[in-house]
């Protein structure tokens, strides 16, 4: 079977240098985002400072270092392993040393001729998943004026260079919900209909979706259109079973955070008191997900037996029933999801190639997907829909940018 051309609902960009020093204000360009070229050496340490800049340390190399504030972020190969694989993640590298179309709009696309790709979504890196970079530094102000640069790049010039193949993403101003739903909407304005958040915003010291917190930002996606995708990690944690688990063990349970988030957003009845609201979760896979789905309804029919849930918000009819057409499940390495996808829902499934992560299909994706496609057993049909029917659905690709099925 000759499979139709992939679209990925979750790559990721590496910013280019020159991103908001082109963009803020003069007088603030040496207080937002910047990079410097450095010699130093990475400490291993999991703190917002793990380079230590010091040309004269044994085992100091060259490398470009975001700086911000406090922090201090150097360039490792993890975040542009494509093209470099068997390298170690945490090497500290320069943008000499990564493929240009991580950065670069024009060559992205090339990349993605070559990797039987039509369509792509990205998340950012400096900023991190969701903004989490903004929403931690002291001065708001600034911060605010980093997402808007942030979003203005993804627009007009990321995805201005190849419309229809570059789909937006936008962050949200995280510390301030109604400032993150004027952003949506000033986005949508624009031509972007989806944002990333958070898949627990607690673990970012920030309120829950049960609290009522973030309903303003809630209704501007309904409003707008805009779909809320969660990447794992967007929480910044990751599930650790033991500290001396192999470092690479933690890779195994990311789909945790998403099992977490999907458990929320069914729970909480968010998507039913929003019913034009729909949800991505990013590199979740979905095997995972009909078991889940089970548990929470079964435990919502009888969960108010034995707790007094008065006052809290809490879904009114059955979790799973939003599930359709609304909750969404990413994919790049999971065939018994596939396998499983009548129970999951086979309009539920989104594909990635996650390019240019250490997990990533490319430049193989079109053989990998291939063989994982026939060895689920997914019919040609089948295969259209979770390679990229289900995705111009979600995000409205064929309304926004003209995709056709």
């Amino acid at each position: 079977m000759e499979i139709p051309r992939i679209i990925s609902v979750d790559d990721h960009i590496v910013e280019p240098t020159t991103l908001w020093t082109d963009r803020l204000p003069r007088n603030l360009r040496d207080r937002g985002p910047r990079v410097t070229r450095e010699r130093g050496r990475y400490e291993g340490s999991p703190s917002s400072t793990p380079f230590v800049s010091d040309p004269d340390l044994p085992g100091a190399v060259w490398t470009d270092v975001w700086r911000y504030e406090e922090m201090v972020w150097p360039l490792m190969r993890g975040f542009a392993y494509s093209g470099f694989e068997g390298e170690d993640s945490l090497r500290l590298i320069t943008y000499d040393d990564v493929l240009p179309g991580t950065y670069d709009p024009h060559v992205r696309v090339s990349y993605m001729d070559a990797n039987h790709t039509e369509a792509s979504l990205c998340f950012p890196t400096v900023p991190r998943f969701c903004g989490q970079t903004f929403l931690e530094r002291k001065d708001k102000e600034l911060a605010l004026l980093c997402v808007q640069a942030y979003n203005d790049w993804m627009i007009d010039e990321w995805c201005a260079a190849a419309p229809a193949r570059l789909i937006p993403l936008t962050l949200v101003p995280l510390w301030d919900a109604e400032l993150a739903a004027a952003e949506v909407r000033r986005c949508a304005d624009k031509g972007s209909h989806a944002i990333a958040f958070s898949e627990c915003p607690p673990y970012l010291g920030l309120p829950s979706i049960y609290s009522g917190h973030w309903d303003p930002l809630f209704q501007a996606c309904q409003d707008t259109d805009t779909v809320i995708n969660m990447h794992v990690g967007s929480s910044s944690q990751l599930v650790v079973t033991a500290q001396d688990a192999p470092a690479d063990m933690t890779l195994c349970l990311t789909y945790v955070n998403a099992m977490l988030a999907f458990s929320d957003w069914l729970y909480s009845g968010v998507l039913q008191e929003y019913p034009g609201l729909r949800i991505a979760l990013s590199e979740s896979q979905v095997g995972w997900m009909p078991f889940a789905a089970q548990r929470i309804d079964n435990t919502w029919k009888k969960g108010n037996q034995f707790f007094d849930t008065t006052g809290q918000r809490r879904a009114k009819e059955l979790p799973s029933s939003v599930i359709p057409g609304r909750v969404f499940g990413c994919v790049f390495d999971d065939v018994e999801g596939l396998r499983n996808r009548d129970a999951v829902g086979l309009g539920q499934i989104l594909m990635e190639t996650d390019f240019p992560h250490t997990d990533s299909t490319y430049p193989h994706s079109k053989k990998t997907l291939t063989d994982m496609i026939a060895e689920a057993g997914l019919s040609e049909a089948e295969s259209a829909r979770v390679l990229r029917t289900n995705a111009i659905e979600a995000y409205g690709l064929d309304r926004y940018f003209g995709v056709k099925a």
